[in-house]
């Protein structure tokens, strides 16, 4: 049975083949030697005068070959010891360390890292544990970021019904339509909120059903645009959809699809002045179809065009949840384009040059 320790293995294995190499060598020499020895001695075989040898002189020959043998393999087999004592150790060393850190990471000691200074394949091993490690302490930090923002976000509509509740109860608070409204619309916002964190779950899981089919993306650009036309024109803001895009196929989801431009145009339509012009543009790569939604609105710094699809992220801090959205959108569109094979991001020139948010997904 082998030992468990990957040091005693490894000697164990270079033992095992310096003996190898030793009986090899030693049956090797003992079956040939005599026949050289008599060579050089200038006693070919059929000889007389070899065959009228002392038999006393082929015994001591043959003694001296056991010894010499008998001393080469003690001493090969301390030196493999030696040299397979001093390997095997370099070469657990760092698999050790990586024991050690795992066990470390999987106490929640996510910031663990081990050194990656070896050469081959032990580098390389080393280089893919720190990316494991990282990739494990980055979804723990978005983990607690999320269970923050989540408490936070439900922290505010609940005081709020338990305040007025509270007042109902105590007869502080009249009972009237207002009241009513009020508190339908906080039942209302955690509803969307719930609904809205259990849908950017299951997709970035990706187990949201999926119905991939050729579909016409210019097709339900227009259609998205159209359903957004009476709230844009309230505001005097026209929806251009040109239709240069049409009957470029993408490979998708046309309700989730639709779903992602839905948002988009949301987002503009919050953020684009009275009076000014949202473009929806459809275009075609080699690959890819991609439809963008541009808008005039107050635009993105560069730091901002990452954080946009983050979880709760608020371009305006001061701007309530209330009238802005559950923040979690642009990261179900983000969520949404990826479980179908493409990407989304945001371009800006910078602030005060509006913005434009792209998908691209996969060309039927």
């Amino acid at each position: 049975m082998l030992p468990r320790s990957l040091r005693a293995r490894l000697l164990v294995a270079f033992a095992l083949v310096g003996a190898a190499a030793l009986v090899t060598v030693g049956v090797a020499v003992l079956l040939i030697g005599p026949a050289y020895f008599a060579e050089a001695m200038g006693h070919l075989p059929g000889d007389p005068m070899g065959q009228a040898m002392a038999e006393s002189t082929q015994l001591a020959f043959a003694d001296a070959m056991r010894r010499t043998l008998l001393a080469a393999s003690i001493s090969a087999l301390v030196a493999a010891l030696v040299v397979g004592l001093a390997v095997a150790a370099r070469i657990a060393r760092p698999m050790s360390a990586m024991a050690r850190a795992a066990n470390r990471i999987a106490g929640g000691h996510y910031d663990e890292r081990v050194l990656a200074n070896e050469p081959g394949e032990l580098g390389d091993l080393a280089m893919s544990f720190n990316e494991m490690a990282a990739s494990l302490d980055a979804t723990e930090q978005r983990r607690l970021q999320l269970v923050g923002d989540v408490a936070h976000e439900l922290r505010t509509p609940l005081a709020t019904l338990d305040g007025y509740l509270e007042g109902l109860e105590d007869g502080v608070v009249q009972p009237t339509p207002q009241t009513w409204h009020l508190l339908r619309s906080e039942t209302a916002r955690l509803t969307r909120l719930v609904n809205e964190l259990s849908e950017l779950w299951r997709a970035e899981a990706h187990q949201l059903p999926l119905q991939m089919e050729p579909i016409d993306a210019g097709a339900v650009a227009r259609e998205v645009g159209d359903r957004f036309a009476p709230q844009a024109g309230a505001r005097g803001i026209t929806i251009d959809v040109p239709t240069t895009g049409a009957g470029l196929m993408a490979r998708a989801d046309r309700d989730r699809l639709a779903q992602i431009l839905a948002n988009y145009l949301s987002n503009a339509l919050r953020h684009a002045p009275d009076g000014s012009a949202i473009r929806i543009t459809t275009a075609a790569t080699p690959d890819h179809v991609r439809i963008a939604v541009a808008d005039n609105g107050p635009g993105l710094a560069s730091d901002q065009l990452e954080a946009v699809f983050e979880r709760f992220y608020r371009v305006d801090a001061a701007r309530s949840r209330a009238g802005g959205g559950t923040g979690i959108g642009l990261a179900i569109v983000r969520a949404l384009a990826e479980a179908m094979g493409g990407q989304a991001w945001a371009e800006s020139p910078g602030l005060g040059h509006g913005a434009t948010f792209v998908v691209e997904l996969p060309a039927a």
